[in-house]
């Protein structure tokens, strides 16, 4: 062994013992695991990270700790004492993106429930799964897996739609830093709610939503005296087959590459204004322009004039694991 190999050795050997000692002194091991969600392959669809047990973690840490994974969202469960018990009532999860918790997000409650489909001691395998989130009870059902599938396939049921004000073309065009043309005749943006408030915004076609550049200035300032919390904007796509649509969600300085929530208000806006059937499985690709292609199919129900049952499906497949040291 010459003696270039012998000082490598030992400075692997210095540094694994100072891991060591690191990791020793440190009082908390919290595992988490980051999963693609609305993805057909992996390292798509829009990438989560889920803490397995956030029982010792404050709420100051768990906002921490998305910052620091710097994803759209990172989950949080809060395992309780019975695990049969959640199997009946549900698990306890919360949501944070980088910069506040948040009552409900779409691949957050798809990805997290994928999770614990794969992880969970009496879950496992189960055929359908409930997360006891701060806007109430989500249960995720999955489909049966065929051999050599990658992930799971699941549909979320999310809460009827509750619809909110309507806006005009000029106003939100000008937030977003476009022209009134930009969008269709109609029908008009609109605020739809299933538990996270969205500015529905239909663009005149898919070019114009492929050139989408928001100044985040201009459309804070609007979303904060309307009652919105973030903007979607959708634009007919040139499929044949079906209702097939094109979405992007930019926020927060950047852009998300699949807004299950959002799909959720999207669809329901559809069917409410004739734009989709009821009961229609439509299909919104997101994702994109920023090489991260997601598929989210979604239908919603037109029953006595009012839209109810909103399902939105997709994909999430496992792609890493690791762990935080903390004190």
């Amino acid at each position: 062994m010459k003696w270039y190999d012998v000082s490598a050795l030992s400075l692997i050997t210095y540094h694994s013992s100072l891991i060591t000692v690191y990791t020793d002194l440190m009082t908390r091991k919290l595992d988490y695991s980051v999963l693609d969600v609305f993805a057909e392959q992996p390292l798509q669809g829009n990438p989560l990270a889920v803490f397995h047990d956030a029982r010792s973690l404050t709420s100051d840490e768990m906002q921490a700790l998305a910052r620091e994974t710097n994803l759209a969202e990172t989950t949080f469960i809060v395992p309780g004492d019975d695990p049969e018990s959640e199997r009946i009532h549900g698990v306890r999860v919360r949501i944070f993106t980088t910069q506040e918790e948040v009552p409900f997000a779409g691949h957050p409650t798809l990805g997290t429930a994928s999770w614990l489909y794969f992880n969970h001691p009496t879950l496992r395998g189960a055929e359908s799964i409930t997360l006891l989130l701060d806007v109430g009870p989500i249960t995720v059902r999955f489909t049966p897996r065929s051999e050599g599938e990658h992930g799971v396939h699941a549909t979320m049921k999310q809460n009827d739609p509750v619809f909110g004000k309507t806006h005009p073309r000029a106003e939100i065009a000008a937030a977003l830093g476009l022209q009134d043309a930009d969008l269709l005749a109609a029908p008009l943006p609109q605020t739809v709610s299933t538990g996270l408030a969205f500015c529905i915004v239909p663009l005149r076609s898919i070019e114009i939503l492929r050139s989408l550049m928001i100044s985040q200035r201009e459309a804070t300032a609007w979303l904060a005296q309307s009652d919105a919390k973030f903007i979607y904007c959708i634009a007919p796509t040139e499929q044949t087959s079906g209702t097939q649509w094109h979405a992007r969600m930019q926020f927060y300085g950047g852009e998300d590459p699949a807004t299950g929530s959002a799909a959720g208000c999207s669809i329901s806006w559809l069917v409410r204004h004739g734009l989709a059937q009821s009961a229609e499985s439509v299909v919104i690709e997101q994702g994109i322009e920023i090489l991260r292609p997601s598929r989210i199919t979604a239908q919603a129900s037109l029953v006595d004039g009012e839209v109810r049952y909103v399902h939105v499906s997709g994909r999430t497949i496992p792609v890493a694991t690791g762990a935080f040291f903390l004190p």
